[in-house]
């Protein structure tokens, strides 16, 4: 199965950028289907971001963020080729990782 997270990492003057989408369907609880029944909540509820065995970025979520959540960062003290960890847990028990070459 294909990793429900897409990261491009590039460093440059010792500052690396991180852009990562997220495919999820971050269901608030409050919406209903078709039939007027609510949809149960389904959301991230952390998500991280690891560099050389350090978190550089560590969120916790609740069901107010949209579907397929997009986000930029960047931190330093990173070089190309070192590799980028990344990992959500949602509430359901659910999580994905992967791991991105800095480029």
């Amino acid at each position: 199965m294909a990793s429900s997270i897409r990261v491009r990492a590039t460093a440059n003057g010792g500052t690396t950028e991180v852009q990562a989408l997220i495919q999820h369907p971050m269901d608030t609880g409050l919406v209903k289907d078709a039939q007027g029944q609510l949809i149960p909540a389904h959301f991230i509820q952390q998500l991280s971001f690891e560099h050389g065995g350090k978190t550089v970025f560590l969120a916790d979520w609740g069901p107010a963020v949209a579907k397929d959540p997009y986000l930029k960062f960047s931190f330093k003290g990173a070089a190309k080729g070192d590799e980028l960890k990344i990992g959500w847990t949602d509430n359901k028990g659910a999580s994905d990782s992967t791991t991105a070459r800095i480029g």
